[in-house]
């Protein structure tokens, strides 16, 4: 039997549908895998099921049956409740769990750890691009972790990615890359939003400065994505909530530190998300950042 029949017969299990899990459960869906889904609010599934995936009815049933688990999950603490207090002690020794959350690399490392005593594979992915681009194959694709591991899971992480899978090397540089992507976004977003705030001050529309922007020098995919938010002053649903920057923001001045580092540049972005959370507005795409006028003291 050759290796792309054998891999094609795994049962591959997605658990977290959000926008780039739920797109990247269409796409193994699609590539022809055995996929078995599960997400918390059930209603994400229905699409997949539709689609031709297996609902499972929890996320360690997922677990069960998996030979490859990916998960992809907000933060750390719902990695915690998730991973290891609901799938762990189901996944099979064998099998590979890909961690597809947006996590600190010091925590990635210590999540491969625990893993591995319980003889599960662990591999991290960094997948750079939107939900709609991992429905259709057209992410960038980087992975990290002990390289036999990462092998075994090339053929559902390259069927993700328009030029295949890179390989980073040790556990850990997966996360710090997704980490300095997103840190680029923000400070890029919060910029925007400010230099929005100062040509309104002076008296020229959003409008008017958004296009010229969108027309010169300046432009580009990621800020005239987020352009078309501010433009027309609505933010939901969200392309990238406020909450989850303000997380990721958070997360890499911290990692900067713990390596002796500072991002100053970072950690005053995050001030500001973290601001618009506060106001109730994590739920938004970060683009709304824009609309914040209050400058309060609240620390990321």
């Amino acid at each position: 039997m050759s290796t792309e029949a054998s891999t094609s017969k795994r049962v591959v299990a997605v658990v977290g549908l959000g926008g780039m899990g739920g797109g990247v459960a269409h796409r193994l869906v699609a590539a022809g895998h055995d996929v078995v889904v599960f997400n918390r609010t059930k209603e994400k599934a229905a699409p997949l099921v539709e689609a031709g995936a297996r609902l499972a009815d929890s996320a360690a049933d997922a677990a069960a049956e998996a030979d490859v688990a990916v998960v992809s999950l907000s933060d750390e603490e719902a990695v915690e409740k998730v991973v290891f207090g609901e799938m762990a002690t189901r996944l099979r020794p064998g099998t590979t769990l890909i961690e597809m959350s947006t996590l600190s690399p010091s925590y990635t490392v210590e999540a491969a750890r625990r893993l591995a005593e319980l003889g599960v594979r662990r591999v991290e992915a960094c997948l750079i691009g939107n939900p709609q681009m991992a429905k259709s194959g057209d992410l960038r694709v980087f992975a990290a972790g002990v390289e036999e591991d990462v092998d075994g899971v090339r053929d559902l992480l390259g069927a993700l990615g328009r030029q295949g899978m890179l390989y980073l090397g040790d556990t850990g540089r997966a996360s710090a890359l997704k980490l300095s992507f997103n840190l680029l976004l923000g400070v890029m977003t919060a910029g925007l939003g400010e230099a929005v705030t100062l040509a309104e001050q002076a008296g020229i529309p959003r409008e008017m400065f958004l296009t010229a922007v969108q027309k010169s020098g300046w432009r580009s995919p990621v800020l005239n994505f987020r352009a078309e938010f501010m433009r027309t002053r609505t933010y939901r649903p969200a392309g990238f909530r406020t909450q989850l920057m303000a997380k990721d923001m958070r997360l890499a001045a911290e990692e900067a530190r713990r390596g002796g580092g500072s991002l100053p540049l970072t950690e005053e972005a995050a001030r500001r998300f973290a601001a618009v959370v506060a106001g109730d507005g994590g739920d938004k795409d970060a683009a709304v950042i824009v609309e914040l006028r209050e400058t309060a003291e609240v620390r990321p």
